[in-house]
């Protein structure tokens, strides 16, 4: 009886015990669990607009021989710092030397026959003015004395040529900036299709990138002014990010927007302008540039308040004691923390910021 009676009363207490955890359950079962949210009002920001950009010198110029010929020598280095004028390379041209000879000797003859023609009217105009010939004759010799001229004028023009195209045999640059690749050497043959480098002016550099039509309208419409040219006065100055990730000191300034869109990329090109006395920068580099652009009277979330589903962007809003799913559009902020809302969101709003993964359409929370 004794054994009886004390399993009795552990029975007794296990079912006490039970009892008050089940109703303690239901209590908590009961009572929604919580979660903090935030109420909707508009601010003011500033964005940037990030877009891939190729660098290339103010003046970037290819350097290419105007005659044909062998590389006879080469005057400078690769990323040699060169001025205009400076010799680069020197062409051997067996063919414009021979022509330089061909046209001094032309010269040389032509001018023995304008003598010879000059001493026929001398000689002929004492006989004509005494009757002795016809004044036929007289004519005749003023008109080959005229051709002999004619004939020396055109030797001149043609040694004048010849000699220029010996000239042409000192290749110089046309700009101050920087060499460039040397891809052939001494005794290589060469013509005018042949790049013999490249000389980039980088005192100052330039920036190309695009936008497509879209971006093109938004980007303008944005821009006080009632001109393009009034517009691309008004863009602030922008920001370059180099390929390995550092920031360009220098900020730089759209210069140009072209005129039409590109029909095979839907997109208008833009030339900004970076300064670089130090000479950072060279031509055909890449890097990234950022457009700050203010935008007043915006609903503003965290990322964190966000989530992703079939490339949507989703919100929790709440109403009244549950949360419904909101599909909303979005711009990213620089600082990666957060996005601009431009559709689906209104001031006044109150929206879940944390603990998004554990929610679902219609459950009901408690809010912080």
């Amino acid at each position: 009886m004794k054994w009886i009676k004390i399993i009795s009363g552990i029975s007794a207490l296990l079912f006490m015990v039970t009892a008050c955890g089940d109703n303690k359950n239901s209590s908590q079962q009961g009572q929604p669990e919580k979660y903090p949210t935030i109420l909707l009002n508009n601010q003011n920001i500033v964005l940037e607009s990030v877009y891939p950009v190729t660098i290339k010198g103010k003046e970037d110029i290819e350097i290419r021989p105007r005659i044909d010929g062998f590389i006879k020598d080469i005057y400078v280095d690769e990323g040699a710092i060169v001025k205009k004028g400076q010799s680069l390379f020197k062409i051997d041209s067996p063919l414009a030397e021979q022509s330089l000879t061909s046209a001094k000797a032309s010269v040389e003859s032509a001018k023995a026959q304008v003598s010879t023609a000059k001493t026929n009217v001398e000689r002929l105009e004492p006989l004509a003015e005494k009757g002795i010939i016809s004044d036929v004759q007289l004519k005749t010799a003023k008109d080959a004395y005229q051709t002999a001229l004619a004939v020396q004028a055109q030797a001149e023009a043609a040694l004048k040529n010849a000699r220029a195209t010996v000239d042409w045999t000192n290749v110089s640059s046309p700009v101050d900036g920087l060499v460039g690749t040397i891809p052939f050497r001494q005794g290589s043959l060469v013509n005018s299709s042949n790049i013999l480098t490249t000389v980039a002016n980088t005192s100052n550099v330039f920036a190309y990138f695009s936008l497509n039509e879209k971006e093109l309208s938004m980007f303008l419409d944005n821009l006080e002014g009632s001109t393009q040219a009034e517009k691309i006065k008004n863009i602030p100055e922008i920001a370059m990010t180099l390929a390995d990730g550092t920031a360009y000191e220098h900020p730089g300034k759209i210069e140009t927007i072209t005129g039409s869109v590109n029909s095979a990329t839907g997109s208008a090109g833009f030339r900004a302008v970076f300064p670089n006395e130090q000479g950072k920068l060279r031509s055909g580099m890449s890097g990234k540039i950022s457009i700050p652009r203010s935008v007043e009277n915006v609903i503003v979330v965290p990322q964190k308040a966000t989530y992703s589903q079939q490339n949507k962007t989703l919100i929790y809003l709440v109403q009244g004691d549950s949360v419904i799913q909101r599909a909303i559009s979005v711009i990213p902020t620089p600082d990666s923390k957060s996005y601009v809302v431009t559709e689906g969101l209104q001031t006044g709003d109150r929206i879940v910021t944390e603990g998004v993964a554990t929610l679902s359409q219609g459950k009901k929370i408690s809010i912080e």
